[in-house]
């Protein structure tokens, strides 16, 4: 198994980590006997770096890792989790980055998980109402107390990480990343981190599972799908962008490998620092997506990908209006 290192002294992870959301949250019905076997699976293959976060389910995802990770040494796995929301009657959730809020969320994302410590700690969304200083200083203070090892951010733009690392070292900035989401080649995000020696981590390095070719029509997604909600897979984009997906497939099978290990590899590619997280909550899937750490892309294959994307262009933004205003773009 590959590895890679979170920030300039951080821990190494293997270099394909597990995004948990979907296993309890967003993506239709789930099923934890399955999840589990996916974690103890994902162990098996040489994964150790698990992402979760307080608002899945909420709080179900941390719950259901916790109950994996009783099963296997502590040391064996490195777990991240992210804060930065209130949940209210009726699960209305507001965002919350202050420092009361930090530690509040702290306490209860180490009770669910059963650990005395968090290796990974993030701010889900940069608090528009809370100076990031104020927030990292409290996430420092986790440091300090032994409840946490590294912290990051999600979703923070430049400005932010610079004045966020001013503060205190920041190991981890994980954004979206894929073949259809680019924007921090380009607004500056990804050469921040380069810049600050920030680990960058992609979600959805699959496109939420879209790149894979498995969706074709609304209809194939269940009715409790939160992606049904998404303007990138409104029908009318759905139908614009299945060309992109239809790009990838072509070039998996010239490279004889198929379009979820193509759109991994493609992102492994992009350098050391860089670590995707794609989800799933199947052990078929997570077997196939851990099978890209064999993909080697050369540099004719990244031009080939280049050159045959650059003629598509994506339809629909990232997140409805309201989350998108949570998303820094500079």
């Amino acid at each position: 198994m590959e590895h890679r290192k979170l920030g300039k002294d951080g821990q190494l992870v293997s270099a394909l980590g597990l995004g948990c959301m979907g296993m309890s949250f967003a993506y239709g019905p789930t099923d934890d006997a399955e999840s589990l076997r996916v974690l103890r699976r994902y162990l098996e293959l040489g994964g150790n770096f698990l992402d979760t976060a307080e608002i899945y389910g909420p709080y179900k995802n941390e719950e259901l890792l916790g109950r994996f990770l009783r099963e296997v040494p502590r040391a064996s796995v490195v777990v991240a989790t992210k804060f930065g929301f209130r949940v209210g009657p009726g699960g209305v959730r507001s965002v919350d980055s202050s420092p009361e809020n930090v530690r509040r969320a702290c306490e209860g994302s180490l009770k669910r998980l059963g650990i005395e410590t968090i290796d990974l700690y993030y701010q889900h969304r940069v608090d528009p109402n809370v100076p990031i200083e104020e927030t990292v200083g409290a996430m420092a203070g986790l440091v300090a107390a032994g409840k946490v090892r590294m912290i990051g951010l999600s979703e923070a733009g430049p400005e932010t990480l610079r004045r966020a690392a001013k503060v205190h070292p920041i190991a981890a900035l994980q954004s979206e990343y894929s073949l259809w989401s680019r924007e921090v080649e380009v607004n500056g995000v990804l050469a921040t981190c380069r810049e600050l020696g920030i680990t960058f981590i992609p979600y959805s390095p699959l496109g939420r599972g879209f790149l894979t070719g498995a969706i074709q029509k609304l209809e194939d997604l269940d009715a409790t799908d939160w992606r049904r909600t998404n303007p990138r897979f409104g029908e009318k984009a759905l139908q614009e962008n299945l060309k992109l997906a239809a790009a990838v497939k072509e070039l998996a099978s010239e490279k004889s490998v198929t379009p979820a290990q193509l759109a991994l590899a493609w992102v492994l590619a992009q350098g050391e620092d860089v670590i995707p997280i794609p989800g799933t909550k199947r052990v078929r899937y997570l077997e196939d997506n851990m099978a890209a750490l064999q993909v080697k892309l050369t540099e004719s294959d990244r031009k080939k990908i280049a050159e045959r994307l650059a003629k598509i262009q994506v339809v629909g933004e990232r997140y409805t209006p309201d989350m998108m205003a949570l998303v820094q773009r500079a």
